[in-house]
């Protein structure tokens, strides 16, 4: 069984690593976490997870 996530409040680890200009809500949940250039629609890890679940190995 996977490890539930912190609650939204918690930054994801990746936006504790980035300069305050790289850091933005996750499109899912909103947890603040690492966008990769402007304008970027990020995942965090925990939505990122589930999201990849989903896709399966194809």
């Amino acid at each position: 069984m996977a490890t539930p996530a912190p609650p939204i409040t918690e930054p994801d680890p990746s936006a504790l690593t980035s300069s305050g200009d790289q850091v933005g809500p996750c499109t899912v949940c909103h947890r603040k976490t690492r966008r990769y250039g402007h304008g970027g629609c990020p995942l965090c890890s925990y939505c990122f997870a589930d999201a990849s679940a989903k896709w399966g190995r194809a």
